[in-house]
């Protein structure tokens, strides 16, 4: 006779099994962070206690809050934790270039994991999250986080920018990608989802060979996916100009980002994940950071 609970651990190692190891990682980082569930709080409409704030001239007498104000000079508000959870969509580019890698961890790799693992984080905090593109509307569920796992970590390919697509309004969007695109598509992209009434943060996913230019002799250069080759004689020759160009090219994005109310945070592959995922976080919960 097999017991219920036998079947019941056969079934748990099986799903456990099957779950990719980006998500196994993704959760890991998401726990080790510990972000907890009130990262994101907002003043608004709520029951939850939240702070104690100054009393402002707009503000009715009725919001005064006696008790706290008689132990100052001053008088305070208490404010209530705002209780709307915000739907967030994500796109994480799944172009060829992605799969660049002059280390251990490829672009596409790294954009993956910290999509997840931002997504776990923002669904302990009652975020609605979702992927753009599956048929998946935004939840707040940890089985939305695992089809946004299986999701990611399957080999298909994606368009380098975000498809015409719907996603809610006033919700905010997180688009991480190498952003090698032309300026101009970029823009156009990043205008319709502005238009759209969508907040967002662009995420700048840098394989430090990109930035550095560490080549030097006769080096061979292919384009990812398409028939694009080029070989140079000494490679040292062209790095400042290619350094200084590469630079612009992602001062161009991330002033274009800010011109839109958009946030723009950059991130080496050989840098810790985990100190990345602190600063979007705290980067969508109102601190502004510009390097991870």
């Amino acid at each position: 006779m097999i017991s219920t609970r036998s079947v019941f651990q056969d079934e748990a190692e099986a799903l456990s099994a099957a779950l990719p190891p980006l998500m196994v990682d993704a959760e890991r980082l998401a726990s080790a962070v510990s972000l907890g569930i009130h990262g994101r709080r907002k003043a608004g409409m709520g029951e939850s206690f939240w702070q104690f704030r100054r009393f402002r001239a707009e503000d009715p007498s009725t919001a005064v809050d006696w008790r706290q104000s008689a132990k100052s000079q001053h008088l305070f508000v208490r404010e209530r934790e705002w209780e709307v959870a915000q739907s967030v969509w994500f796109w994480r580019d799944g172009s060829p270039g992605m799969d660049f890698k002059s280390g251990a961890v490829s672009k596409r790799d790294r954009a993956s994991l910290l999509s997840l693992a931002l997504a776990s984080a923002l669904v302990r905090g009652g975020e609605r999250v979702a992927l753009l593109g599956p048929p998946f509307p935004p939840a707040s569920s940890r089985a939305q986080v695992r089809r946004m796992g299986f999701t990611l970590a399957g080999n298909e390919r994606t368009a380098p920018l975000p498809p015409d697509a719907h996603v809610t309004r006033n919700a905010q969007f997180v688009w991480l990608s190498d952003f090698l695109s032309p300026v101009v598509k970029i823009e156009a992209v990043l205008r319709r989802l502005a238009q759209s009434g969508l907040g967002g943060y662009l995420v700048h996913i840098v394989d430090p060979a990109e930035e550095d230019f560490p080549y030097e002799g006769r080096t061979r250069f292919e384009a990812p996916g398409e028939e694009l080759r080029e070989t140079l004689g000494r490679a040292e020759t062209v790095a400042p100009a290619y350094r200084a160009r590469f630079k612009a090219h992602a001062e161009t994005v991330a002033l274009l980002a800010g011109k839109l109310g958009w946030s723009y945070l950059a991130h080496r592959t050989d840098r810790s994940p985990q100190t990345a995922l602190v600063a979007l976080y705290a980067e969508m919960s109102g601190a502004r950071h510009s390097r991870m």
